[in-house]
């Protein structure tokens, strides 16, 4: 499919059902620029949709170069920004929007320590319909130049004849009514129009699960409602047979790491990798033939990047956090994306996948805005009984039967050979293991063993 003679909208209906893309990377062969990718002028571009109004919820913004990746024509349109910047931050926001009458914004409440606001989603609002984006990249030049990054695009929701209803207009992945749940957890008057907007349309063609994460200490029923405990009982509900998969391995991918524990036991191995193996009908498995594999960019994966080094500066994992849970790497595996040409643009993506022991075939796949941390996740108290979470966080989860009509997902990275019905990954399968050489990437010490891609070192103030 050839970059330069389609529309967006013509890239979008050839992804469809699955409606998975990654951000175009400049400086690749566009090759790997074509089929399966958007950038977020494609994205907002007049064929996609007539828009009216929209709402950007992230983490960070360049408000003057986010104006300009709308078309001429929307730029004047009511934009909502939904951020969670306080103090200094909050007012540079503020300042940087002054001269765009038409942005209004909303500050996300952050009353856990730690806590950010990472959702990275929008609504965009059309003459004859709604649209949910829901991706990985902040709203900075930067995130969308030469970084692989993931993006699911909604079909355009018409509006329900009925007038508005929070249950009218589901889908049978109960899209609606988990995306109104996760809206509503903000308490912000300011979202109260895309409450109504939301309710007053049909979402029964979505064909993805909402997997989010809010902050507070989430008990009852609430308990899964969010993070990891919602993909748990998503999987439980919907997920692979016992049969099929209980020992088929297990991926996590992304760029970020929090503190996890002085062993795998804390958290890792046992609560979080309980959820990502639970099979239908139970999240009681045995663990020990489950592999877990987590894929993070290596130094050299960084070094070698298009972006060199700096590219480590979206890669936080801090040589604090590393000291401490040295027993984390051994899970490590290298970035490699050979099949969609990305193996030098660093992944701000997150992943997290059930592939078969061939490689070949995949029982989910979840794109997020969460990373590896229980600030993202959350984090069982109190014998179990609680759920804590610190930040806002948002993904789909992509279960096959409600997509392809099949008990898996044939996958492959390889975009050039991919059919109508391929989940094309956004990394090479199976995963490489980090060799003995291999360090992982660690954002706040030196690096000058060798110059980058663009001959410069590493020298973190």
């Amino acid at each position: 499919m050839s970059l330069t003679s389609k529309e967006p909208i013509d890239v979008f209906t050839h992804a469809q059902p699955l409606s998975f893309f990654l951000t175009k990377v400049y400086g690749i062969s566009s090759d790997y620029n074509g089929a399966y990718t958007m950038s977020l002028r494609d994205i907002l571009s007049e064929s996609m949709g007539n828009l009216q109004e929209s709402c950007q919820f992230n983490y960070m913004f360049e408000i003057p170069w986010l104006i300009q990746q709308y078309p001429a024509s929307f730029r004047q349109k009511p934009l909502l920004c939904v951020h969670g910047f306080q103090g200094g931050q909050k007012a540079g926001l503020e300042a940087d929007a002054r001269k765009f009458t038409n942005i209004k914004f909303c500050q996300a409440k952050l009353e856990m320590p730690y806590g950010t606001h990472h959702t990275k989603m929008m609504f965009l609002l059309y003459d004859n319909g709604l649209r949910v984006v829901i991706h990985t990249a902040n709203l900075i030049e930067r995130d969308w130049h030469q970084k692989t990054q993931g993006i699911w695009i909604s079909p355009v929701f018409p509006k329900l004849k009925s007038g508005p209803s929070p249950t009218q207009g589901d889908s049978p992945t109960h899209f609606k009514r988990d995306l109104l749940q996760y809206v509503a957890a903000y308490k912000a008057y300011q979202l109260k129009d895309w409450q109504d907007h939301i309710s007053r349309h049909d979402l029964s063609s979505a064909n993805v699960f909402i997997v989010g994460s809010v902050p507070g200490r989430h008990m009852a029923e609430k308990k899964h409602w969010f993070g990891h405990m919602k993909l748990r009982k998503l999987l439980n509900e919907n997920g692979p047979v016992k049969e099929q998969a209980s020992k088929w391995p297990v991926i996590g991918q992304f760029s970020s790491i929090g503190s996890l524990g002085a062993s795998k036991e804390n958290w890792l191995s046992v609560e979080f990798l309980q959820s990502l193996a639970t099979v239908k009908g139970t999240s009681s498995v045995p663990l020990a033939p489950v592999e877990f594999k987590l894929i993070f960019p290596t130094v050299d994966n960084v070094r070698t990047s298009l972006e060199g080094y700096p590219a480590g500066g979206s890669i936080p994992y801090s040589i604090n956090v590393a000291k401490k849970q040295p027993w984390l790497h051994s899970y490590f595996h290298q970035w490699k994306s050979e099949g969609r040409g990305r193996n030098r643009a660093m992944p701000h993506i997150k992943t997290y996948c059930r592939p078969s022991p061939t490689w070949e075939e995949a029982a989910w796949f979840l794109v997020t805005s969460s990373n590896l941390s229980k600030a993202a996740w959350g984090a069982l108290e109190k014998k179990g009984s609680q759920l804590m979470i610190r930040s806002y966080e948002i993904g789909v989860l992509f279960i096959p039967k409600y997509l392809v009509e099949n008990a898996v997902f044939e996958c492959s990275s390889k975009v050039k050979e991919a059919g109508q019905k391929t989940f094309v990954l956004p990394y090479d399968l199976p995963p490489r293991a980090y060799t003995k050489s291999d360090k992982p990437w660690i954002w706040d010490i030196a690096h000058k063993e060798l110059p980058d891609s663009n001959g410069n070192m590493w020298c973190p103030s």
